[in-house]
């Protein structure tokens, strides 16, 4: 009887075993072929001439945020009562504002902030919502039902006013509006990420995972969340263009970056006033805030089909 039971306790140990190297297989083999299918999707996005238009957008505006302090003729904060309102010239490549301010300059560091507020929004957006998301649909149960309840309020709120109400409570200012469009998009990836992760978890390497004993940490973020990047990485392209432009629109109602800070909100909305008699102080910042998300929404569009393999 002794000897049956360790026979039994050899063959569950040996079953683990491999159970444990299968898992650890299909971890190395899935990290050399998403290295691999990283150069074709690259490859694949150079070859969408939209694509290659909306890079080179993001690009330029990048390189010009980054190069601000090189670029700019003027300093964005210099006040020159009398040259106020002047139109675009020589010494003013974009003309001034009300208070005679350099608009070049400040679109330049104004964009600085535009691209800081996408980014570190969408940052907050994956590091909270990716988790809930994938924990939510990988336990499933009571724990998903009140999660997807929580998660459904969120969503029950349009973006920009939830990122108004968070403004509001947290106070003006452009850190409060990183956090405030930050927690507006942790929905759109929760509710993203656990629809993924219902179709992967039942997955054969999953299984194989769970038969070697892993953890539940090291299955959902080393075996699932991995395999569901594709949508990850396309939804973030667009929701920094969304980000900028739900800043733009606290900026423009006073609840983003205030004065004398340089923000494309907050420049279009000093400059309506003057919409008639100065129209360029409008203009070139609306173009600004156009064409930034029209990148970002071009490269989005290009991840995507990239990402597909049937369109490939």
């Amino acid at each position: 009887m002794q000897m049956r039971n360790t026979d039994m306790s050899s063959i569950i140990s040996a079953d683990k075993s491999s159970a444990a190297e299968l898992s650890e297989t299909h971890e190395a083999m899935a990290t050399s072929k998403r290295t691999s299918e990283f150069a074709e999707v690259f490859r694949h996005l150079l070859r969408n001439r939209a694509a290659v238009v909306g890079l080179f957008i993001i690009g330029g505006f990048i390189a010009a945020s980054i190069f601000a302090p090189l670029l700019s003729t003027h300093d964005p904060l210099d006040t020159v009562l009398s040259n106020r309102l002047q139109g675009p010239s020589s010494e003013y490549i974009l003309g001034t504002d009300e208070l005679g301010r350099d608009l070049f300059s400040r679109m330049l560091y104004g964009g600085r902030i535009s691209l800081s507020i996408g980014l570190i929004s969408v940052l907050i957006g994956v590091s909270v919502g990716v988790p809930i998301g994938a924990i939510s649909g990988y336990f499933g149960g009571k724990l998903d039902i009140l999660t997807q309840r929580f998660i459904d309020i969120m969503i029950a709120f349009p973006g920009i006013l939830l990122a108004i109400v968070v403004v509001t409570v947290l106070g003006v200012g452009v850190q409060n509006v990183m956090i405030a469009t930050g927690v507006a998009s942790i929905p759109v990836y929760a509710r993203l990420v656990r629809g993924s992760v219902l179709a992967v978890k039942e997955q054969s390497y999953v299984a194989a995972a769970h038969a070697a004993g892993l953890g539940h940490a090291r299955i959902i973020f080393r075996q699932i969340v991995p395999n569901c990047l594709a949508p990850i990485i396309v939804q973030s392209t667009f929701q920094i263009a969304t980000s900028i432009l739900w800043a733009a629109g606290l900026g423009f109602l006073g609840l983003g970056a205030q004065a004398p800070t340089p923000e494309w909100g907050s420049i279009l909305s000093n400059g309506r006033a003057y919409i008639r008699t100065a129209h360029h102080v409008t203009t070139f910042p609306g173009l600004a805030i156009l064409f930034m998300v029209l990148g970002f929404n071009l490269v989005g569009d290009g991840l995507r089909d990239a990402l597909d393999p049937k369109t490939r």
